[in-house]
């Protein structure tokens, strides 16, 4: 670690990587720094990097904590340091910037992560699609259903439907994990052999979230609108569209409290569901590894 002013450069795998600011608080309700959450980011690095492996990264940025300032980043600023991985790929259809070319940053590394969390990165998201070695897009290896609960409806509610939606995936021969997500709900994941095209994953999706939507009509619903969701967890299937990212597990997230994005055991989907802060995701990954390996 080489001191330089009110910066530290340090050696991360043979990168150069510049710290700043390391005693800003980041979280002021605990206190947390940029220090501690760079801490949180190296111990769960092995695990958060298996899902960042190949995929694009929009980053949210809190340069001045959770209470300042937020920045909601595609594209890699022309300040990173050249040994970030970058693509230059097309906007999706259907997104804001339909049909712009982005430069998309990969955090395939962990200089490259730690360079991002120093940049104030707190929130991770990434498509459920990856990039092959030669640059091209591949079909989505994962199929996500976000489960967003509708007060006064919460997290066991989202726990109740958790289940639901794991019996119907089993019943078409998928295995689905679950991710509480560090904010209000859960996102539930299944993994893909990656032979489906994006769209077609989409509809699969979407007809699930109806089909129980039907069966369960008090407890679930599969359309947005914000008046028909009172109470009720909503099957968010739209987030497999290639426009769209959802956060990516292990990644922590700008609330008002230091919480993680943290994969579960389904024994533990019921009643009285929490969401985890790193101090308990690192310990969970020390003692019974990573769900996701």
């Amino acid at each position: 670690m080489t001191p330089q002013g009110d910066v530290q450069v340090v050696d991360v795998g043979g990168r150069p990587v510049r710290l700043t600011h390391l005693d800003r608080v980041m979280y002021p309700s605990t206190g947390t720094t940029k220090g501690e959450v760079l801490h949180y980011v190296t111990q769960v690095a092995p695990a958060l990097l298996r899902q960042l492996r190949d995929r694009p990264v929009t980053r949210i940025r809190f340069t001045g904590g959770v209470d300042g300032e937020t920045f909601f980043e595609k594209n890699l600023p022309a300040s990173a340091p050249d040994w970030v991985r970058r693509q230059t790929l097309r906007a999706a259809p259907g997104a804001d910037d339909e049909g712009k070319e982005l430069t998309l940053p990969f955090l395939d590394d962990l200089a490259s992560l730690v360079w991002a969390t120093n940049q104030g990165a707190l929130e991770l998201h990434t498509p459920q699609w990856r990039v092959g070695p030669r640059g091209g897009v591949r079909h989505p290896d994962r199929l996500v259903i976000d489960l967003d609960p509708g007060p006064p409806a919460g997290l066991d509610a989202c726990a109740e439907v958790a289940l639901l939606v794991r019996e119907r995936l089993r019943a078409d021969g998928l295995a689905c994990l679950p991710v509480t997500s560090g904010s209000k709900g859960m996102q539930l994941y299944a993994p893909l052999p990656g032979r489906r095209r994006v769209m077609e994953v989409r509809a699969y999706a979407r007809d699930v979230a109806h089909e129980l939507a039907a069966a369960h009509p008090d407890l679930v619903v599969a359309i947005m609108r914000k008046e028909l969701r009172g109470g009720k967890v909503l099957l968010d299937w739209s987030q497999n569209h290639p426009a769209k990212t959802t956060i990516t597990p292990y990644s922590l997230r700008g609330r008002e409290r230091p919480s993680v994005a943290a994969p579960r055991r389904w024994d533990e989907i019921g009643p009285g569901l929490t969401q985890l802060g790193p101090d308990e995701v690192v310990r969970r990954l020390e003692e019974d590894g990573d769900p996701l390996a």
